[in-house]
């Protein structure tokens, strides 16, 4: 049996959060009115119309955060008794050392060096298309965001699964997924496929626990969670509790024939998180990060257009993306790229960003550091060619930590890709 955790509705009632417009919803139509029989010595009178029923809550799971947040992120907080303290106490042994290796001797570097490369004025908008549970590295890339966007194959996964565990076992087990799957991030700033596929399945949500993890990293907590569906055009629309409950019985469809199917409602797909450093106040400094669980292949984009259009209505936004299998380089993901060339203004990536000859057509300058020789993974020819070309026609430039795929030669790199100066 799934249990709410006992503390759930009192957070909530304390959250008054001046979140994101919810997308329009349609409001229940009115019950008709009656008739009335007409007395034939006094008129007919017009019933009033009877008010229409109140409009449903979005649901809110911010306790259910907090429980997650509280048991993976290792930071000393009382946990349910039927958290057996052996199991959790074992976890956070290994745990703390993988969340110290990032946040004390990863960040110290890239977290200087990263923001040396930020132009002033940058919108407070960050998109990371194929960013898997990657809320890290978008965390340490652009620190003074208001808004993050992830986007990838992966469902962000049912917040209410971590309350029920009973079974000391089931804990240990579920414990130990989220270490070896996070460990990738945490030691070697990467995330590969078959970890990501890991977290589709089991009593704590992979996704959400990657989430819960950077957020202590980067010394947040979160203060609400709800989950959305984007409406075809582009808004966002906060599920119920009675659409959630209606979804218990469907599964998650599969995004991708190779991935792991995931075994919870597809309800929990898309997750929307507000943030805070400890004793902010949310109303004036909750910050927001958003995960959408999307193909993004064009084939799947042309089926489901909002996505783009939500994205597009941003405005202009930052960008980043980094171990993406390459895909931002083939023909079939063009929607997503000429998106981000219409409306970011600055990308930070390894060598799966923007290819040279699209970046210059759309009116930006990229910039290299480290060194680039071919593709990580097997990939276009011509594309490797353009980037070698690119990185041997500018200097050297240093870079100091590892930021997404090494090169085939295992060289650390980094591509800056942003608008050329207006002439």
């Amino acid at each position: 049996m799934r249990m709410r955790h006992p503390f759930a509705a009192a957070l909530a009632a304390a959250l008054a959060l001046p979140l994101a417009a919810r997308g329009a919803e349609q409001k229940p139509a009115s019950p008709a009115a009656p008739e009335q029989p007409c007395e034939p010595v006094k008129p007919c009178e017009i019933p009033d119309e009877p008010a229409a029923a109140p409009e449903e809550a979005p649901a809110e799971f911010g306790a259910e955060a907090k429980l997650l947040f509280d048991l993976v992120s290792c930071q000393g907080a009382k946990l349910p008794p039927a958290f057996e303290a052996g199991v959790v106490k074992e976890f956070c042994a290994k745990q703390k050392k993988a969340i110290a290796a990032y946040r004390d001797r990863y960040l110290p570097k890239a977290g200087p060096f990263l923001a040396s490369l930020r132009p002033e004025g940058l919108p407070s908008a960050v998109v990371y298309p194929f960013g898997g549970g990657d809320l890290l590295s978008a965390l340490t890339t652009y620190p003074d965001a208001k808004s993050y966007t992830t986007l990838s194959l992966e469902h962000a996964g049912d917040p209410r699964r971590a309350a029920a565990i009973q079974d000391p076992k089931v804990l240990a087990d579920s414990l130990e997924v989220v270490r070896a799957t996070s460990s990738g991030l945490l030691y070697a700033n990467d995330s590969k496929t078959e970890n990501l596929m890991k977290g589709q399945r089991g009593e704590i949500p992979g996704q959400l626990a990657f989430f819960m993890t950077a957020l202590a990293v980067h010394g947040y907590e979160p203060v609400g969670l709800r989950f959305f569906k984007i409406q075809p055009d582009g808004t966002l629309h906060y599920l119920t509790r009675t659409e959630i409950n209606a979804a218990e019985k469907e599964t998650a469809r599969l995004l991708r024939g190779q991935w792991t199917a995931p075994d919870f409602s597809p309800a929990f797909s898309n997750s929307e998180i507000v943030f805070v450093k400890k004793g902010e106040d949310p109303k004036t400094h909750g910050r927001v990060h958003r995960h959408v669980a999307a193909d993004l292949s064009d084939h799947a984009l042309a089926k489901d257009p909002g996505i783009l259009k939500h994205l597009a209505g941003k405005g202009e936004f930052a960008a980043m993306t980094k171990a993406a299998s390459y895909l931002l380089w083939r023909d079939d993901f063009s929607r997503i790229r000429k998106v981000l060339l219409a409306h970011m203004v600055f990308m930070v990536s390894d060598s799966t960003g923007i290819p040279p000859h699209l970046a210059e057509k759309a009116g930006f300058v990229q910039e290299t550091y480290g060194d680039f020789q071919k593709s990580f993974l097997d990939a276009s020819p011509e594309i490797n060619d353009e980037f070698a070309k690119l990185w041997a026609s500018q200097p050297k430039r240093a870079l100091p930590v590892r930021y997404g795929y090494i090169d085939g030669a295992k060289h650390n790199h980094l591509l800056v890709t942003r608008k050329a100066p207006k002439t």
